[in-house]
């Protein structure tokens, strides 16, 4: 089923054409990605296939009985709805049964009137008939895992992390087929963003995203859209397909660009010498040379890499001396201390940092990864111990938030503050200019103030404002927010050969496990444990304790219950008729499975849909009953 048709669609920007010609579609199935470098148009493709934006030209055809989702970069929302209401404002049928259910069992907690209950029965029918517990089930789960509890706060009293969180929620529990994520991983945690890969790698739903987390784009994605040059480019396979693609795509334009420059040189002579182009041929000919001489160039990625000379550090670079922070909780009126109403985000944390050191810190939202750096950076202050720092440690700071004193600075004026020149490891100077170009900050924008950049754009300054004052202490604070693919690159190259200390939180697992070799772990009691490895090393350990643990808690379930049939010498009375009766229900429901085989194989795919489901079911059903006739059978009769 085609739920997404993009016809010739363009777009102009603020100087020039963001896209034009853009024409692909999306199928049921279909997990696609949006990627390319910043500002190429790629949030504004997204919000125009919305209907957020109207496009210069072009159609936009969504299958409407499909129906769409879409997570904007910044959600918009009502600040007095609550959370369980902006999340139930679709009007799916679906949707608003459970909503009206959920509204009638509150209302008959508080007043257990003729009404209220007649009203919930009706809606427990509706929910009975129309199969939606288990809908209703998938949507607490994944209210939960984003956790989402108290249903009832205002959205104007959230974060900005957890308004994009309610925002991805309200998305995945709506009844559609097509979902449309700018950013989802943003503002997630790395548990949260494998448990949301994982969704979107098994659900049947159709996505179309834009985001710059590569592990995300290898699992998830089976197609690749890249915009570039005012163009959309489909690349069939998943992101480590397209790499490969592009790296032979690359070498045949480069190839081909030779070539032409070879024939151009030849033409040139020919062209000087004066030809007259009164004949069909000699006129044909100059016609095509002026073609190639104007033709558009291939241009290569620049590929720049970077080794700063760096400054020196000292025996003593930066040590922490058993650091402890508390935080309040929400409710200090109930009368009780403030020491009850308190929780530690750190306890007792020591640590001395050693030259070179890449050190990342996991932990989940609120965890107090941010809270530990703010500490170091004596932002603010613990509660008890001491940070002491090196004399010759220089730190440079980058905040999720930065903040920009004066944005009537141009940007280049914003870095020429820092230094005006960036001394390289060879010897060589780079000037602020040259630097600034290879980040992205070509031609006029570098004479651009600083107020008229995006926030995207804003963030990627004050990186290269704090790269170019050149630190020895550089501590990264989710600075894989809002850059490119092509950005997090540079940054990845310059972090590997940077020779001072680094501590980073990102939830971007490609970019910390190639950057950092060892991990702070944040626990949720506020003690700091130290992990040696990768990120996705401590994951996959993660994942193996928890099914150890899981299988150990079914194992210690499964001896309970032997436990209790060797404790018992015989069937009750009710146990054999229960027995006697699942014998029967066993043979009935065996009975019923060629019928539904068959069914499943006719052509007719509303009935062998139906006929799958009910198979899927039985099955289940089956295993149930096999499982109850065991237990019942290793009693003596």
């Amino acid at each position: 089923m085609n739920l997404l048709s993009v016809n010739n669609l363009a777009k102009i920007g603020r100087e020039k054409p963001l896209f034009t010609g853009v024409t692909f579609g999306l199928n049921e199935g279909d997990k696609a990605a949006l990627i390319g470098r910043n500002g190429t148009g790629k949030s504004t493709l997204l919000n125009t296939i919305a209907g957020l934006l109207s496009p210069d030209e072009g159609t936009v055809v969504l299958n409407k009985e499909a129906g769409v989702s879409f997570l904007a970069q910044n959600p918009l929302y009502s600040k007095d709805d609550t959370i369980k209401s902006h999340i139930f404002k679709f009007q799916s049928p679906k949707l608003k049964t459970i909503r009206e259910y959920e509204e009638a069992c509150d209302e008959l907690q508080k007043t257990n009137s003729q009404q209220a209950q007649k009203k919930f029965n009706t809606l427990n029918e509706k929910m009975q008939k129309d199969n939606l517990w288990n809908y209703e089930s998938q949507i607490k789960s994944i209210l939960t895992t984003l956790g989402i509890n108290d249903l009832s706060r205002k959205m104007g009293e959230l974060s900005g992390g957890m308004i994009k969180k309610v925002a991805l929620a309200q998305v995945l529990v709506e009844d559609t087929k097509l979902l449309l994520l700018d950013e989802p991983t943003n503002h997630l945690d790395i548990s949260t963003i494998l448990w949301l890969q994982n969704y979107l790698a098994e659900t049947k739903r159709s996505v179309l995203m834009v985001t710059h987390d590569r592990y995300f784009l290898d699992a998830v994605c089976n197609n690749i859209y890249e915009l570039a040059r005012n163009k959309i480019k489909l690349y069939t396979g998943n992101y480590s397909t397209y790499l490969e693609k592009k790296q032979t795509e690359a070498q045949i334009e480069a190839n081909t660009e030779r070539r032409i420059e070879s024939v151009l040189r030849f033409e040139r002579d020919w062209l000087m010498r004066g030809p007259c182009a009164r004949g069909t041929k000699a006129k044909a000919r100059i016609q095509r040379d002026q073609a190639l001489i104007n033709r558009e160039k291939f241009s290569a990625d620049k590929g720049f890499t970077f080794e700063v000379e760096g400054r020196r550090l000292g025996g003593k670079i930066l040590e922490l001396h058993k650091i402890t922070k508390n935080f309040q909780k929400g409710f200090a009126s109930s009368g009780k201390s403030s020491l009850e109403n308190s929780f530690p985000v750190l306890k007792d944390f020591s640590y001395n940092f050693n030259k070179g050191e890449k050190i990342g810190i996991f932990g989940g939202n609120g965890s107090g990864k941010t809270t530990l750096l703010n500490i170091i950076t004596q932002k603010i202050q613990p509660d008890s111990g001491e940070v002491v720092k090196g004399e010759n440690t220089s730190i440079a700071y980058y905040e999720q938030n930065p903040h920009f004193e004066n944005t009537e600075l141009t940007v280049l004026e914003y870095i020429k503050e820092a230094a005006d020149v960036m001394k390289m490891n060879d010897g060589t100077v780079l000037s602020a200019p040259l630097f600034l170009e290879q980040f992205g900050f070509e031609g006029k924008i570098q004479h651009s103030p600083v107020g008229t950049l995006s926030g995207g754009e804003r963030k990627r300054l004050y990186l290269v404002r704090l790269l170019i004052s050149n630190p020895n202490f550089l501590i990264l604070d989710e600075p894989t927010n809002d850059f490119d693919i092509f950005t997090m690159n540079i940054l990845e190259q310059f972090l590997l050969s940077f020779k001072g200390c680094l501590l980073v939180v990102s939830h971007d697992r490609y970019f910390m496990d190639k950057i950092c070799d060892t991990m702070f772990i944040m626990e949720n009691d506020g003690s700091v444990s130290g992990f040696v490895g990768k990120c996705s090393e401590y994951l996959d350990l993660q994942q193996e304790q928890s099914a150890q643990q899981k299988s150990q808690s079914k194992q210690e379930e499964k001896q309970e219950k032997v436990s209790v049939h060797q404790k018992k010498n015989k069937m009750s009375f009710k146990e054999k008729k229960e027995f006697e009766q699942l014998e029967q229900h066993i043979f009935e429901l065996e009975d019923k499975k060629p019928e539904l085989e068959k069914l499943m194989a006719c052509p007719d795919y509303e009935k062998s849909s139906k006929a799958g489901k009910e198979y899927t079911d039985l099955e289940k059903e089956l295993e149930k009953a096999y499982s109850r006739w065991e237990e019942l059978s290793a009693l003596e009769m």
